[in-house]
């Protein structure tokens, strides 16, 4: 298999994974703390606003590289082995009837706050330091 062949497939399973974590928020035998992760990394996957804009040299896809990949990861281990393979069958299912990844308004908004909480710190940092 060739190097893009592998990093497509890569690409794909962690789509997919994502949307993984989708289903898995909704489902009542995922445990407590895998739910409370998985939304996080749920609504920041499918936020269409990243936390470290990808205009920004090398930062700006670091997340999408390393730091998303390894939540889902995460948390795709967190799960109980029937709930992961109840959860991506309904994620291969989406996916093919699709054909993309579903939008989470709340990922916008935890963006959004997350920026604006930063930017108050930064802020009263600054006024203190005077």
């Amino acid at each position: 298999m060739t190097l893009s062949k592998h990093l497509k497939t890569w690409a794909r399973r962690i789509k997919r994974d994502g949307v993984t974590l989708w289903f898995a928020g909704k489902h009542p035998r995922t445990p407590w703390y895998a739910k409370a992760l998985g939304v996080f990394v749920v609504a920041y996957a499918l936020s269409p606003i990243d936390l470290i804009p990808d205009f920004i040299p090398v930062l700006g896809y670091l997340d999408d590289v390393l730091l998303l990949p390894g939540l889902i990861w995460l948390t795709i281990r967190l799960l109980p082995p029937e709930v992961l393979a109840e959860c991506r069958a309904q994620a291969d299912a989406w996916m093919q009837a699709n054909g993309r990844k579903p939008n989470c308004r709340a990922g916008v908004v935890l963006v959004v706050a997350l920026w604006l909480a930063i930017g108050f710190a930064l802020l009263y940092w600054l006024r203190g330091a005077e």
